[in-house]
This record gives C-alpha cells, sequence and structure tokens, in this order.
C-alpha cells in the first residue's frame, strides 16, 4: 500500500518526535507510574490532537490514516503515550467533532486540539464492560440542566481530563433506546476522580475512576440528541478499533526491532544467535505476522473513511493486530531470555502493554462475536 505523502510527512514529524521526547523517558514513565505534565501541551505544538478535526477548530483536517499512523508511531516510542493520545485525540475529540454542534465545536475543539484541554470518554462501568447499553449512570432531566449520578471506571486520561464524553441513561426502562452522550467539564459541580490506578502494563498513562454525585450538566452539553447516545457510540466505534490495531502494530515494531537488534549482538557457542535456525524462524514469523496486520489495518483505516459502516472489518483488524502483538512480545522475551525476564529490558514493557489490547475497547471474544454477527446477517 502507497502511504501518500503527506501522510508521510505526518509520520516522520511523529517519529523525530517519539525518538527525541518520549523513547529516552518511557522506562522511568513505567516504572514510576509517571505522566510529564506538558507532553499534551507538546503534542499540540506538534499538531497531532485532532488528527480528523478540520483546521478551523485546530486540527489538521486528515483522516482515520493519519489517526491510525500517529498512534503507531507513538507506540513504538511508548503505548501508554499512545493509549492516552489515543483517548484524547479520536474517544474525545473526533467523536466530538463528528456529533456536536457548532457552538459545541467551536467551545471545546480549539483547546483540546492545542492540548490546552485533555479529552477522554466515560463509558465503561464497575459493572458494564462488553456490555454497554448495561450502563447504571443516570442523568435526570431539571429545567436546564441534566443531574448524573454513577460512575465510570478504568477510564483512561481521567485523573487530568478536562473535558470527558459521558454515557448516561435518561430513560432507564428504555434500555439502548434510553441512553444519552453529555459532555462534561471536570470543573461541573458533582464531578471527582479517584487516585490514579496502578496498572500492570500502560503504567504512565492516568487511568482511574470517574464518580458522578448530583453532577451538574448544562441540558445544550448534549451530545447528539437525548435518548440516541448509542448512535453516538457507534459512528466511532470503527474509527477506534482501527486505532487500538494501529496501537497493536507500533508495540509489535518495536518488539521486534529490540529482538532483531539482540540475535545480532548476542553470542551463544561462539556465534550470534541470530545464525540459529530456530532464532531466524522466530524472526521470520514476527515478521511475517506484522506485516499482515499493517496491510488490514492500513486498508480498513483507509476504507473507514470512504464506507459509512465496516463493522466487521475494522473488528477483524483489531482482532487480529491485539492478538498478533501479544504472539510478537512473548517470542521478543524468549529470543531475549533470561534479559526479557529482567526489568531494564524494554521487552518486557512490551508485553505488557500489548496484553491489554485484547481487553480493551472490547475484547477479542466480543470482537469474534461481533464479526460472526455480521457475517451470518
Amino acid at each position: 500500500m502507497e502511504i501518500p505523502e503527506e501522510h508521510r510527512m505526518i509520520v516522520e514529524t511523529v517519529r523525530k518526535f517519539t525518538e527525541k521526547e518520549i523513547v529516552p523517558l518511557a522506562d522511568k514513565m513505567d516504572r514510576e507510574n509517571y505522566w510529564p505534565g506538558d507532553l499534551f501541551p507538546r503534542l499540540g505544538e506538534l499538531g497531532v490532537l485532532g488528527p480528523t478535526v478540520p483546521e478551523q477548530y485546530g486540527g489538521i483536517g486528515s483522516d482515520p490514516l493519519a489517526q491510525v499512523l500517529i498512534t503507531e508511531e507513538l507506540a513504538k516510542g511508548s503505548a501508554a503515550v499512545a493509549v492516552s493520545h489515543g483517548a484524547h485525540s479520536n474517544l474525545c475529540t473526533h467523536n466530538l467533532h463528528a456529533n456536536a454542534n457548532e457552538r459545541q465545536r467551536e467551545r471545546y475543539l480549539p483547546s483540546l486540539c492545542s492540548g490546552e484541554k485533555v479529552g477522554a470518554l466515560g463509558l465503561t462501568e464497575p459493572g458494564a464492560g462488553s456490555d454497554a447499553v448495561g450502563i447504571r449512570t443516570t442523568a435526570v432531566h431539571k429545567g436546564d440542566v441534566y443531574v448524573l449520578n454513577g460512575s465510570k471506571m478504568f477510564i483512561t486520561n481521567a485523573p487530568i481530563a478536562d473535558v470527558m464524553i459521558i454515557y448516561a441513561k435518561t430513560d432507564p426502562g428504555a434500555g439502548s433506546r434510553g441512553i444519552t452522550a453529555f459532555i462534561v467539564e471536570s470543573g461541573f459541580p458533582g464531578y471527582s476522580v479517584s487516585g490514579k490506578m496502578d496498572k500492570l502494563g500502560h503504567r504512565c498513562s492516568p487511568t482511574g475512576e470517574v464518580i458522578l454525585e448530583d453532577c451538574v450538566v448544562p441540558a445544550e452539553n448534549v451530545l447528539g440528541k437525548v435518548n440516541k447516545g448509542v448512535a453516538v457510540m457507534m459512528a466511532g466505534l470503527d474509527i477506534e478499533r482501527v486505532m487500538v490495531a494501529g496501537l497493536a502494530l507500533g508495540i509489535a515494531e518495536a518488539a521486534f526491532d529490540a529482538s532483531l537488534r539482540y540475535a545480532r549482538e548476542r553470542e551463544q557457542f561462539g556465534k550470534p544467535i541470530a545464525h540459529f535456525q530456530l532464532i531466524q524462524a522466530k524472526l521470520a514469523d514476527m515478521y511475517t505476522n506484522i506485516e499482515a496486520a499493517r496491510l488490514l489495518t492500513y486498508d480498513v483505516a483507509v476504507r473507514t473513511a470512504r464506507e459509512s459502516r465496516l463493522r466487521k472489518e475494522s473488528a477483524a483488524s483489531v482482532l487480529f493486530a491485539a492478538e498478533m502483538g501479544t504472539r510478537v512480545c512473548l517470542e521478543a522475551v524468549q529470543i531475549h531470555g533470561g534479559y526479557g525476564y529482567m526489568l531494564e529490558f524494554p521487552v518486557n514493557r512490551y508485553l505488557r502493554d500489548a496484553k491489554l489490547l485484547e481487553i480493551g475497547a472490547g475484547t477479542s471474544e466480543i470482537r469474534r462475536l461481533l464479526i460472526a454477527r455480521e457475517l451470518l446477517k
């Protein structure tokens, strides 16, 4: 697949930034669960916080392929940075632009695209993960405001977010037809966030629980239409899935590059282990799987820009890429042997980071069910 020139320029810009600004800090950020407070403004200066948002609102007016390529490059340096970037640029900023009215776009998009404000999305709850329509957070209409009560769990960027898209039930008895999306600011009364969660992987990406206790949200902050929140939710899923596939691709590439270097340098029995056929076979399989995932991911990203729904294709891209990422990272640890098990070698971080992508944004099991359902229609 030929990458357009303007996309190659974006890739080169993000690659240079990642190598200079993120790679040197990646291990420290992972060990210390540390997020640099100036990182979002610097990404804003780079121009990558609104890949699909038009220039009039501060974005770069590109397409889902640009989102995937940016995510992939960031993930090579730090998957945690890439996942926080994706939660901001895709789950919040892209979805806000796609579903907001003009007043909402003008109010929120410029500061999100500049990195002045940090974005997030609140859907998952303590008792509702894969069952998204099973959320229990409620929103009651009172005059010119809605009052929200409930909580959102495992929310990327929650501890640092200024703006969040939150789903709540405005008609609890109507099931999926009673959900509404809201634009919620962290300063609204009744909004709070628990402490930063300590995770196996993506450690420096700030994750927390959002607590809504009589949280007052202006009625004008309804995103889309009342009781039509599922339409907002579904409209962004294809791009979200292919973005996560790009994240898996970046992690796998980093693990492969580290393994290739190590196999050339590490000597056993008087020669580099790259000379042994079993190591060569691992490297060949890793490369083949990465390239297959790349073609599938890029293809779906390009098609997403021009086709309204690609449910099974986007689900297939993230299913294959996420499981590929874990396999490649497992082989990377194996190639590194005992050193791969030591925390000072980054391949253990790649493995810990890769595993999340089979769980978050829809588990592998849910992705398979979705693909099968589409095939059997």
